[in-house]
């Protein structure tokens, strides 16, 4: 018998976040349950482009294949797969092909767009929020997609929108959900990884509702969590390190949404009250039959917070 294929999975920052990358190891290591492939997992990567391309220095030598998690790989993947071209590379939420490359997308737009059409709904002051960490590819779109479906549900809404730069300092995340509260937002949406908890306690402290992302957030802490955009990475993993194993490099980026049933979704809180969850489902429905389009880019004002130190 001959052996298995060994893939290595590759992460930018905390592994066990409860979030994006966490998401994404679950269809690693079922892909390693499975027999799929010997699967071994890079992580704990600073999100610096330098530090990243020197890690995958390291490790592509060692490995037949390697899946790059987040569209942090969008810029040094591409460098390693053409520097290798007989070995196969994978982005998952990416945006880059090429003969030995392709993106897997998990489409967390949709999901986005069903949390912006909520919390248009619940929001008694007017004002919503949005918080999410590094500026990629992923975490713009997702916020285009709220800010769009706020604003389909109602035109006049407020929206606060800003990217702290850390998807792991929970004492950063805190100062600006705790600064967008301030500023009028009662619920807010959250595109962060570990740096979740800092955001959690802002809300707590200023009576605010959160909408998570990723995991089932609701299960979670229903006190502060309204609802969760789902998104399952790990749907986008299996099918890279299957492609990768069976020798495969789609030309066109992979994409997985609504329109695949349902691999993004939105969680919903038990106190949801019925017209918000009529609204939901009712955009979740065009969204599967083509009837809205959503942009992938927001040019509108940000929310800035000054003086906040970044140790993430």
């Amino acid at each position: 018998m001959s052996a298995l294929p060994k893939i290595a999975v590759f992460f930018v920052g905390e592994l066990y976040d409860d979030g994006f990358n966490q998401a994404a190891l679950d269809g690693a290591e079922r892909a390693a349950r499975e027999g799929k492939a010997d699967i071994s997992v890079i992580s704990g990567v600073r999100y610096d482009q330098d530090v990243i391309r020197a890690r995958l220095a390291e490790v592509v030598p060692e490995v037949d294949g390697l899946v790059f998690i987040g569209g942090q790989g969008n810029i040094t993947t591409p460098e390693a797969a053409a520097a290798h071209p007989d070995m196969r590379f994978a982005i998952v939420q990416g945006q880059k092909t090429g003969p030995n490359l392709a993106s897997y997308d998990v489409r967390q737009e949709d999901s986005a767009f069903l949390a912006g059409v909520l919390a248009a709904h619940v929001t008694r002051s007017g004002t919503v929020g949005h918080l999410s960490g590094h500026r990629v590819r992923p975490g713009l779109k997702g916020r285009a997609a709220f800010v769009a479906g706020a604003r389909h549900a109602n035109p006049e809404i407020s929206v606060l929108t800003g990217f702290c730069g850390t998807q792991d300092d929970n004492a950063v995340t805190r100062a600006w959900a705790a600064a967008e509260i301030e500023a009028g937002a009662d619920v807010i949406f959250t595109m962060l990884n570990g740096a979740r908890r800092g955001a959690v306690e802002a809300c707590r402290d200023g009576g605010a509702r959160q909408i998570g992302n990723a995991l089932d957030w609701v299960a979670k802490d229903p006190q502060v969590f309204i609802a969760s955009a789902l998104a399952r990475i790990d749907l986008g993993v299996e099918r890279a390190v299957a492609d990768i194993v069976a020798g495969r490099t789609p030309e066109s980026i992979v994409e997985f949404g609504l329109a695949q049933g349902d691999v993004v979704s939105l969680r919903l809180g038990d106190d949801v009250p019925e017209p918000a969850r009529a609204a939901v489902a009712e955009a979740a429905e065009a969204l599967r039959q083509g009837a809205l389009t959503i942009p992938d880019s927001y040019d509108g004002p940000e929310f800035q917070l000054e003086d906040v130190s970044c140790a993430g």
